[in-house]
């Protein structure tokens, strides 16, 4: 294998011990704890790993947690009434929504609703006109994740063509504006790709870095990038393999085994963009507890 991995699992766990030793020395002797509560509403398998996995890493770090379990059949209006108290507990600093919810709420009234300050997130649009501006905010943590794991490994953005495959608002959107900010690390050149952009491979070749979050198995393969680019998976896809135990495999949107024979870099699936995203979060709670506590940190 050519490429050099871009380990998210390794770089998420020193980012979780600094942390650490953040609440450690600055939270603990003032009896001050960050707190993040989640919202789970319904059954869905995943999300309930995600949220099991996000309440461990607050343990590791000594950030209190709290989840609350909803039916699937909660209301919007109910939910909305949870998240207004939980806006005005002391005890939560971050609250984070569990996505996907139900198809019967709204999830851009409940990202709305939830207090711009406690956003770990980084959905609310308060948030995100501050990040389009470049204003100091909580940012999503996925994008954050990924210039974070860049980094980590000293890869400079800074007049670079990057792609993006990808348009959500929870991942391509944003990553593409904090990618474009006039900041070390960044201030990069974005094409953003998406369902409708005729020729996907013409921007992807050309680009230096190409970050695939478009939620299709192996999508990018080793012909659409140039030699050395750098190759950023952001998608989890489970696909059906019989060779299996339980039946299936987990790919991402780049098809690894290809890619990582050309790329100068790349991320794997499992252990690249999702640890960071975790990390990212508890990153999130204790720059909001920190604000809510009136303390200066460093992170």
């Amino acid at each position: 294998m050519k490429a050099k991995i871009l380990d998210g699992k390794n770089t998420s766990a020193l980012i979780r011990n600094e942390i650490k030793k953040i609440i450690d020395k600055e939270y603990k002797p003032r009896n001050f704890q960050p707190g993040l509560v989640a919202i789970l509403v319904g059954n869905n398998p995943a999300s309930k790993i995600y949220v099991s996995s996000k309440v461990k890493a607050c343990g590791e770090v000594g950030i209190y947690s709290k989840v609350i379990e909803l039916e699937e059949a909660t209301s919007q209006n109910d939910l909305i009434d949870i998240i207004k108290q939980l806006n005005i507990n002391p005890k939560f600093h971050g609250i984070l929504v569990q996505q996907p919810l139900p198809k019967h709420i709204n999830t851009e009234v409940v990202n709305e609703t939830i207090e711009p300050s406690k956003d770990v997130d980084g959905f609310h649009p308060v948030n995100m006109g501050k990040l389009l501006l470049g204003e100091p905010c909580l940012k999503p943590c996925t994008p954050l994740g990924i210039i974070e794991l860049l980094k980590h490994y000293q890869i400079d953005l800074s007049g670079k063509n990057v792609v993006v495959i990808g348009r959500s608002n929870i991942v391509g959107k944003p990553l593409a504006a904090m990618l474009v900010q006039k900041n070390k690390f960044t201030n990069a050149t974005v094409t953003i790709c998406h369902s409708a952009t005729k020729d996907i491979s013409f921007f992807t070749k050309n680009a230096d870095v190409v970050i695939a979050a478009i939620g299709k198995p192996e999508f990018l393969k080793a012909e659409m990038i140039k030699d050395d680019a750098v190759v950023i998976d952001v998608g989890i896809n489970r696909v059906e393999d019989l060779n299996s135990k339980k039946g299936y495999r987990i790919v991402g949107d780049v098809k690894f085994d290809e890619v990582c024979e050309k790329a100068s870099y790349i991320t794997p699936v499992p252990g690249g963009i999702g640890p960071m995203t975790i990390a990212m979060l508890l990153k999130n709670t204790l720059i909001a507890s920190s604000k809510i506590y009136g303390l200066e940190l460093n992170v």
